[in-house]
This record gives structure tokens, sequence and C-alpha cells, in this order.
């Protein structure tokens, strides 16, 4: 097999240059421009903000105006029933009303549970943010996965038929047997497929990748040869664990449903609590009729008191009990996947780097196999199958190891967002392992 015949296979594949290949920040920029889901939570998070606004609303004065404007005749009747001249009325009448809530617990809960269902909106939207980074590298790599698949299965495609052509003519001069042949044929065959399958495979990935940055996948820059890739910092699973259950954003967000769940609680219990207001009245009333005009204008309070609700107060506040308790084991929950998740992150990376070095090892091997089985074929110590074996046990090695990195590189990048600590910034070390 000669190694200028794959590089050309190889960068065939690529269906462009380098020059032109875009790097994983850039496809991420794209992402954030384009992806539908990212604009759906960025809007929830608008929609979000405006919570704490409508929750104040109803602690601050309520100012209302009210009029009306009529015009009427009055048919006045006198002794023996004689119809007297009619009276053309005229009335106009404006109100400007002011409440002040003075005392009302249930508005007080309900704008405490406005600032944590903002602060909730801003932490789903912090999670969105880590997703993204996480699909888009996911995408970026299944591409390059899909890639390296198809080049090495042309590669293979190549060097079997260089051997097919090789046992073709050794048997037509007599120095193998047909059995020869026909292993390479069915060799052949079976590239073929793997290829047509290689070309679908990459095909779906790009349109995966297409569907997060809204436009056709361009060419990507592919990884560096023998990069290395570094374990995690800290080198222990525990401090992961921790930043898991406590800085998760599934947790922070399942911590801010318990507070919410709780200030419900106080909410349905202010039906029974008496409610205060401060009342100011002003207004003027004028009519062709009677008097003529009048002012009117007055201050104080208005309170209530709740007496009997049919039992519907009672009955909410064990609702939102239930629900309190719902939102404390859904917190529970929360932790322990986020915690699992760190854990298999981190287990991840770590057998992952273990992998990648042992399939590294193994490459150098397979070529010196390779090499050998060729050159003992060329002499007669070796038969064709075992060239093609060892040319399919190359391939198989170099494909295992690319999509090793890949995997090693996407459980860091789990890892992080499990714990929480996710930012754009951890692309640059990621992007940095890219030949631009």
């Amino acid at each position: 097999m000669r190694k200028p015949l794959i590089a050309v296979l190889m960068t065939s594949a690529f269906f462009s240059s380098y020059a032109h290949a875009a790097d994983l920040i850039q496809v991420y920029q794209q992402a954030l421009a384009n992806d539908a889901q990212y604009a759906s939570a960025r809007a929830a998070l608008s929609a979000g903000m405006e919570r704490v606004p409508q929750g104040l609303s109803g602690l601050l004065p309520q100012i209302s105006a009210s009029g009306s404007n009529t015009r009427g005749n009055i048919e006045q009747i006198g002794p023996n029933q004689i119809t007297m001249p009619t009276v053309n009325v005229h009335t106009n009448t404006y109100n400007l009303t002011l409440a002040q809530p003075l005392f009302r617990w249930d508005r007080w809960e309900t704008y405490q549970q406005s600032k944590l269902a903002q602060a909730t909106a801003e932490a789903q939207f912090a999670q969105v943010q880590q997703d993204l980074i996480t699909r888009v590298a996911q995408a970026y790599f299944d591409v390059l996965s899909a890639q390296d698949n198809l080049g090495a299965t042309q590669a293979q495609k190549v060097a079997t038929t260089e051997q097919l052509a090789s046992a073709k003519r050794n048997f037509e001069v007599g120095t193998q047997t047909i059995t020869d042949t026909h292993e390479a044929q069915a060799a052949y065959d079976l590239v073929v497929a793997q290829e047509f399958a290689a070309i679908n495979d990459l095909a779906n990935k790009r349109s995966a990748l297409q569907t997060i940055i809204g436009a056709q996948a361009p060419a990507l820059a592919s990884m560096r040869t023998g990069v290395l890739l570094s374990a995690p910092e800290p080198a222990a699973i525990e401090p992961w664990v921790s930043s898991a259950e406590e800085q998760n954003y599934g947790v922070v967000t399942a911590q801010f449903n318990v507070e919410s769940a709780k200030r419900d609680i106080g909410r349905n219990r202010a039906g029974h609590y008496p409610t205060l207001d401060l009342i100011a009245n002003t207004g003027h009333t004028y009519t062709t009729a009677g008097a003529g005009g009048s002012n009117n204008n007055a201050i104080g309070v208005q309170w209530s008191i709740p007496i009997f609700s049919g039992f519907a107060v009672t009955s909410k506040v064990r609702e939102s009990i239930a629900l309190e308790d719902k939102a404390r084991n859904d917190l529970e929950t929360a932790r322990r996947t986020a915690a699992q998740n760190a854990r298999q992150a981190y287990l991840g990376v770590n057998s992952g780097l273990a992998q990648v070095k042992a399939l590294e090892a193994a490459e150098v091997s397979s070529k010196s196999a390779l090499e050998s089985n060729q050159l003992g074929y060329q002499v007669g110590v070796r038969i064709n199958i075992d060239v093609l074996n060892a040319q399919k046990q190359l391939f198989s090695t170099q494909k295992d190891l690319s999509k090793a990195r890949y995997d090693t590189i996407m459980n860091g990048l789990r890892l992080k967002s499990a714990a929480g600590t996710l930012k754009e910034t951890d692309l640059m070390p990621v992007n940095a392992l890219l030949d631009r």
C-alpha cells in the first residue's frame, strides 16, 4: 500500500481543500445565528424576564378613570294629567380612583415567585447554551468520523483492487490458485458495499449538522495527525461530582422550583388572611337638572376578611404541599442524574485516553504487519488472504482510533456540561486540535 495514494483519497473525501474548510468555532457561530432550538430558548428567556415586572405590579398602585356623558329628556305630567313642557337633561360624570394594596400576602408571594421564575428562565437558557455547544461539537465530529470512515474505506478499496489485480496476474502465470482470486474478489465486493454505506452515512451526518447551522454544511477542518489529548483537571472524580450536584443547571432549575413551590403554599394560605387597601377617589358630576354640578373627594381604607370559601383554600393548600414534595423529589432526581452523568463522562475521558494510546500502538503494529505480509506475499511465503486481512485490520484500527479521539473530546465537553461549567471558551482548545 502506497501512502501518497491513501493521502489523495482521504483528501478527495473532504469535498474541498483545507484552505476553505470551516473550523469548530466558525460552525458554532453559525449555529448561534441559525439554530432553531437556541432561538426558541432566547425568546423564552425574553419572556421569562417579564415575570418580575408582572409580579411587582400587584404591589403597586392601581389607578383607573371612568366617566359617562348622557343626554335625555324628562316629560313632566302635572295635575289632572296635564302634560308639561319636556325638559332636556345633560349629565356629565367622571371619577378617578386609586387603590394601593397595604396588606395582600398572596400578591407578595406572587412577587417572590416571579423572581424565582425569572431566575429559572435564566438557568434554562444557560442549559440550552451548554446543549448547543455539545450538539454542535457532536455533529461536527460525527461528520469528521464519517469522512474518516469513507476515506479509509476508499483507500481499502484501492488496496483491494490492487490485490485483486495481482491475484489475477499470478493465476494467469500459474503461480497462484483460483482461490486467491476468489478471495480477493470477495474482499473487493465487500469493500464496495461498505463504501456505499459510508457515503450514505456521511450524507446523513452532514444533514444533521445542516439542521443545526441552518445552511448547507461546509467543508470542515479535520483533526491534526498525532494530536495529544489532555486529561480532566482536576484529575479526581469527586470534585466533578460535587460540582454537578450543586452547579448543574438542571439541579439549579430544580432548586428554584422547590423555592417556588414553598412560595405557592404561602400564596394559597393567604386565602385565609384579611386584605387591606388604601382607596382614594375624586369625581365630578354635572347635570342640567336639579342643583347643577358637584365634586366628590374621598380617601380611606378598605378591608376584607374571608370567612368561608367552601373549603377551596384548604384544598389548594394541601395541593401545594403535595407539589412541594414533588419538587423536592425532582430536585433529588436531578442531583443524582447530574452526578451520574459526571461520573460517566469522567470515566469516559480516562477510558478514551487509554483507548487512544492503545490504538495508536495498534496502528503502528498493524502497519508493520501489513508491510510484512506484503513482502511475504511477494516472495511466496504469504498468501493473498493474509494481505487482505492485514489491510482490513489496519484500516479498521485507523477508523477506531479517530473515533476514540472524537469520543474522548466529546466526553470532556460533557463532563464540563454535567458540572455546570461548560462555556464557549472551552471550544478554543478543542478548535486548536484541528488542522485549519
